[in-house]
């Protein structure tokens, strides 16, 4: 791999999602969310996999609502807690049999990620209530099967913010490369820790300056041993939310970089006093992005980056597909 360049993935990668978040109006009143709608052109990236724990369950709509009864959604699955309606009536097995179909779907989706409802008795994952700042008995009952295998989680109110979603994504993607990322060697190793060590810096510098030191006294001997260590480590860091501060200086960082190793200047990217919205700063992110894949350059910050085939940088004098016209003849 040369390390000097991006990781560009080009396969669709496909998203679980609660069905409530994707406008399909399955709450117990028969509403919900189109939360997708925030994502503009960009929903198109991702093969979709909506699902709806409660209606699995057969509970329709619409109807009473339910919650956690004396304790969470992990105590649920051990039977030391139960689920009930309004009127106290236990749909505890019901529910359990919905979420286990959900899983089912997703993993037969070969979904690794999923934006959820928080504020659910069954998709929350923090919050298993929407009443005032009470947070119920997280986490949910589907939440707690989704944490339990490992799924990478995106609070689907986030999606509203163009910052925060840049920010989930760009950790996404990273997060998938690595899990499928073999390391059979400790130059594989290495290579890895180059490729996402500034991302890691960005989102727990203490973790990451000692995971630095560590590798750099690492015998070859123990390489066995730590390997796996290293990957659980790392794939928890990028599950770690960043600031708009932290973003905003390793922006001005790479872009500082950027510009002294190849010359070039990029005029919409503004330096990290330069005050602003959150709109536009994941502008200047995107800008930065679509700048390191036209000149091959790893933009620490975000170093594994989707694109559809189409629209990476023509080659051979080739025309690139105008925007309009993917979206047009997106699948």
């Amino acid at each position: 791999m040369n390390l000097q360049q991006p990781v560009i993935l080009t396969q669709k990668i496909p998203i679980g999602i609660s069905l409530c978040c994707m406008g399909g109006p399955v709450r117990y009143n028969g509403k919900g969310f189109d939360m997708l709608a925030h994502l503009g052109r960009e929903k198109l990236d991702y093969i979709w996999c909506p699902v709806c724990p409660e209606c699995m369950a057969g509970m329709g709509i619409p109807r009473d609502p339910v919650h956690l009864s004396n304790g969470t959604g992990d105590d649920v699955w051990t039977g030391e807690a139960a689920v009930k309606n309004r009127h106290g009536r236990v749909v505890t097995q019901e529910m359990k049999t919905g979420c286990e179909v959900c899983m089912e779907a997703l993993e037969r989706c070969n979904t690794r990620a999923f934006i959820y409802m928080d504020g659910s008795p069954s998709c929350g994952v923090y919050r298993t209530t929407l009443k005032s700042t009470k947070r119920g008995n997280p986490p949910g009952t589907f939440g707690s099967l989704l944490l339990k295998k490992g799924y990478f989680l995106i609070p689907a109110s986030d999606l509203q913010s163009p910052l925060k979603w840049w920010d989930w994504r760009r950790r996404m993607l990273a997060f998938l490369w690595l899990s499928d990322m073999p390391i059979t060697t400790m130059q594989e190793l290495y290579d890895v820790w180059y490729r996402l060590k500034f991302l890691c810096q960005e989102l727990d510098n203490t973790w990451a300056r000692e995971m630095g030191r560590t590798l750099a006294a690492l015998p070859k001997s123990e390489f066995p041993q730590f390997e796996p260590r290293f990957r659980s480590e790392v794939l928890e860091v990028l599950r770690k939310p960043s600031t708009t501060a932290k973003m905003t200086n390793s922006l001005w960082k790479h872009y500082s970089h950027y510009r002294k190793q190849r010359g070039k200047t990029v005029m919409e990217i503004n330096s990290p006093d330069f005050r602003r919205g959150v709109t536009k700063i994941a502008q200047e992110l995107l800008k930065m992005e679509r700048t390191a894949i036209e000149d091959e350059y790893l933009f620490g910050a975000s170093p594994v980056i989707y694109r559809d085939e189409r629209r990476l940088k023509p080659k051979d004098d080739e025309t690139e597909v105008e925007p309009e016209e993917r979206t047009e003849t997106a699948d």
